[in-house]
């Protein structure tokens, strides 16, 4: 039994893209690129789904490149027709695009970041990438690379949003069965660690393929992807992750410490659901986005508050949930080591960053 997608991304969902400075520039350096390498202009069209606010098409909107976001999720999506961005407010799939198929509305450029691993009906959804696409046209996805979720112990991104753990491998089996065609991939610090593929109608003889597609192959064979002795002792690394945090967390609690933490994300909820951490562990959890501020996370019951409670509570240690963005967060709470307070990071392994 799964969570209906429509109950997740209903209309309170509170996930806002533009609230990651990191990633916005990940987005505009990406618009940048595109735009180059396929020598995009005001006669093209930029297509993307699971458009979110807007944050991503508004670098090629800056462009003067028509665009065109489509997002099931209304206030967020809301939030980009503030911005002048034309919005299909929808789950995409093989319906929708065959209805903007027929209004004439096809893409030279079809993207989607963080979307391939979260629908239901992987089949569906790239069978209406097929549909919307120009004969000529592109496909670039972003997705969280299973082989760095395994290598580098992230079970804390396995939750209900995510339908897939997706390798190259499984992907390109998945395109070539709806006629479509990796002709490049690169892989990012993203998440994690990501892939950005790029697929192209099989019958689009117009795009050179780079090796990349190969030698990724290559790697994720070598590495034994393909193969079930690769996953087996994934289970006994997450419980090492969860014995260390709860062992840290009680010495904290037990020298009258004070432990806060950073980022009510949902794979921050994973890890302290998974670890069985509560409020009387950690004393709130803080983060940017004014939409999840004075709730509290999800069985773990830990508030979440705004910045101004660490400057106020000044806690000895901060947990960053979102280690993904690690970095961002060190440079923006730098201030906490004037009290002589760390960072913890508790995935891959735990880590106390002074």
């Amino acid at each position: 039994e799964y969570k209906k997608s429509d109950a997740i991304f209903d209309s309170n969902y509170v996930y806002f893209s533009s609230y990651s400075k990191s990633w916005l520039a990940h987005a505009k350096k990406y618009t940048e690129m595109m735009t180059e390498r396929f020598a995009l202009n005001a006669s093209s069209r930029v297509v993307e789904i699971a458009s979110n606010d807007g944050y991503l098409l508004q670098y090629f909107k800056e462009k003067n490149i028509p665009v065109l976001g489509i997002e099931p999720t209304a206030n967020t999506a809301q939030v980009a027709i503030e911005k002048g961005i034309e919005n299909v407010i929808d789950f995409f799939g093989v319906r929708l695009a065959t209805k903007l198929a027929a209004e004439n509305i096809k893409a030279d450029v079809l993207l989607g970041n963080n979307v391939l691993a979260h629908v239901p009906n992987i089949m569906d959804f790239v069978g209406g990438m097929k549909i919307i696409l120009k004969e000529t046209g592109v496909i670039t996805m972003e997705f969280p690379h299973l082989m760095q979720l395994v290598d580098n112990n992230q079970f804390d991104t396995i939750y209900h949003e995510h339908f897939s753990y997706l390798s190259f491998y499984t992907v390109q089996q998945i395109f070539a069965s709806n006629g479509l065609e990796m002709f490049d991939v690169d892989e990012l610090p993203t998440h994690g660690g990501s892939l950005r593929i790029y697929a192209k109608h099989k019958e689009d003889n117009s795009k050179h393929i780079s090796l990349n597609v190969a030698n990724l192959l290559q790697k994720e064979k070598n590495k034994g992807l393909i193969t079930m002795a690769y996953y087996s002792n994934f289970q006994v690394k997450a419980l090492k992750v969860k014995l260390d945090l709860v062992s840290f967390l009680i010495e904290q609690k037990r020298a009258n410490k004070k432990v806060a933490a950073y980022g009510a994300a949902a794979k921050g909820n994973t890890l302290l659901n998974f670890c069985g951490v509560k409020s009387d562990l950690v004393d709130f959890v803080v983060d940017a986005n004014p939409h999840k501020q004075n709730k509290f996370l999800p069985a773990s019951h830990i508030p979440v508050t705004a910045e101004d409670m660490i400057k106020k509570e000044k806690p000895d240690h901060i947990i960053i949930l979102p280690w993904n963005l690690k970095d961002e967060v060190i440079a923006q709470l730098t201030y906490i080591r004037d009290w002589g307070g760390k960072f913890v990071v508790p995935i891959p392994s735990l880590q106390i960053i002074d």
